[in-house]
Formats: structure tokens, C-alpha cells, sequence
């Protein structure tokens, strides 16, 4: 039994929206004022602080020679991101064999290149000729077929991305390992059970879904390498720091041209995030 005019005030209430009330947080206004400041002081001190000679800076930032610089140290972090991750694939695959020789070698490997500093693996192959003034190829403890020597065949560009592929495939082996792991087990029981061969297995069931995982770790490491590159200089090569060194010791100008290093830096690496983003997105299609 209802009450005359007592249901209908009830029942409008219950049929009136609710009332949204934002909850302030003040504290995350005075964090954000406190960041602002910050970062205006920042851009003060930038850009009122003529030391940083940002005339100097516009001056080199194109200069020929420091645009070859960049060039260089392009080659040298595709050549070096390449190699390193074709052979890191071969390592990871032998690492993950059932085979304990093809396992174990992996294994000496990635140890070996990863306890290594990169500056001392780059020495090392700049001055192989120290150690074999010449290499020959024949039958091992045997008679050589023909011999060449190690100085007209190693050069510093080419000890540079000896040194980096080499370097980079170590660390390459186990991003790609790594990878292959995180896919389910279930998926390659069902890639056999439809007959695939193993080949195929790899390259269109278990790489495509390994590749959500290698990519965003494959990014760091290519964003590493670019600036990794910079450890060259000790072979007078004229990538981009060795490039800004010879001119700030020639014209005494250190901050602008360190500067100018730093810009082109920036410019790589946030090219290079865009395009792992845009690879990430690739591979992340399907994914919650």
C-alpha cells in the first residue's frame, strides 16, 4: 500500500541525473605552476645567455662538413644496426637449438662481447695487424690457399663496423631470444600440426608475433647506437662528435659547437622514435 503523494517526490528523485562534481586537487595545479616555472627559467637561461652563441650555432649547424659528419654516423648506426641484427637472429636462433655445441658457441659469444668494453673492441680491430700482419685461408694447422694483408683489408671504417655489428650482435641475440620466447607455446604446437615447415613456422607464425616484443627493445638499442657511434672518434673518423671537436679546436668556440652536436643528435633520435612508433603500431595490430 502506497501513500498518496508520497511516491511521486520519491520517484522524481530517483529519475533526477545525477550531479557530476569534479574533485579538485589542488596540488596537481601548484606541481604543474611549480613545472612551468621551471621550465621558463630553463628557456631563460638559454636563450638570454649570449655564452651559448647561438649565432655560432646557426653558422655550423649546415656547414658541409659537419652535414657529411651526420652522414657518417648514419652509415655507421644502419651499417652497424644490420649486420649486428642479422648475425644477433643467427645467435639467438643457435642459443634456442636443442644442439648443445650451436648453444654453447652462442652463449661463449654474447659473454664474450658483452663483458668487453666497446672502446677496447674497437681498438682491437684497429690494430689487428699488430697481431696477424697477414691472414691466410686454407686448412686449419695446414697449408694456406692464398693470403692477404690486414691493413689493406681492414681500414678504420671498416674496424668501426667490425666494432659496432660485432658489439651490437651480442646484445641483438638475446632482444631476439628474448622475443621468440614470449610467444605461446601453443602457437608453434599449432604451426606444426598444420604441417608447416620450419621455415615457414618461423618467419610467418612465431617472428610476426615475436616482433611486438623485439621492437620496442631493437628501438632503444638503434637510438643507443646513434649516439654509440660517437666512441669512433678515437680512429679519426670524421663522424659527428670527431667533426665538432676539429672545428671547436680550431675556432675555440666549445659550447656552440658541442651545441650543434646536440641538436643533430636530437634531430636522429626523435626521427628514429617516430618511425619505431609507427613500427610498434604495425605490429601491435590485434592488441588491446
Amino acid at each position: 500500500m502506497t501513500v498518496p503523494g508520497v511516491e511521486a517526490p520519491a520517484r522524481q528523485e530517483a529519475e533526477r541525473p545525477l550531479e557530476v562534481v569534479t574533485a579538485r586537487r589542488p596540488l596537481r595545479w601548484v606541481a604543474a605552476a611549480a613545472v612551468l616555472v621551471v621550465l621558463a627559467m630553463a628557456a631563460s637561461a638559454l636563450i638570454t645567455n649570449p655564452a651559448w652563441e647561438w649565432e655560432v650555432v646557426g653558422q655550423y649547424l649546415f656547414a658541409p662538413s659537419v652535414v657529411r659528419s651526420v652522414l657518417l654516423t648514419l652509415e655507421l648506426t644502419a651499417l652497424g644496426i644490420g649486420l649486428g641484427f642479422a648475425l644477433g637472429t643467427v645467435l639467438a636462433l643457435m642459443r634456442l637449438s636443442p644442439n648443445r655445441l650451436l648453444s654453447s658457441v652462442a652463449f661463449g659469444y654474447v659473454w664474450l662481447f658483452r663483458s668487453v668494453p666497446l672502446i677496447l673492441q674497437l681498438l682491437f680491430w684497429y690494430n689487428l695487424a699488430l697481431l696477424y700482419p697477414r691472414l691466410s685461408v686454407g686448412v686449419p694447422f695446414g697449408p694456406a690457399f692464398f693470403d692477404f694483408g690486414t691493413m689493406d683489408l681492414i681500414g678504420p671504417l671498416t674496424a668501426a663496423v667490425l666494432g659496432l655489428a660485432l658489439h651490437q650482435a651480442a646484445y641483438a641475440a638475446e632482444i631476439v631470444r628474448g622475443g621468440l620466447l614470449s610467444v605461446d607455446q601453443g602457437q608453434r604446437e599449432a604451426a606444426a600440426a598444420l604441417g608447416l615447415p620450419p621455415a615457414r613456422r618461423l618467419f610467418r607464425i612465431i617472428l610476426p608475433q615475436a616482433m611486438r616484443t623485439i621492437v620496442p627493445n631493437a628501438g632503444n638499442e638503434i637510438i643507443g647506437l646513434v649516439k654509440g657511434t660517437s666512441v669512433v672518434y678515437i680512429m679519426a673518423l670524421p663522424e659527428l662528435f670527431y667533426q665538432v671537436q676539429v672545428i671547436y679546436n680550431r675556432n675555440g668556440r666549445v659550447m656552440a659547437l658541442l651545441l650543434v652536436a646536440a641538436v643533430w643528435y636530437l634531430v636522429l633520435t626523435t626521427a628514429l622514435s617516430l618511425v619505431q612508433h609507427y613500427v610498434e603500431r604495425h605490429y601491435g595490430r590485434g592488441r588491446a
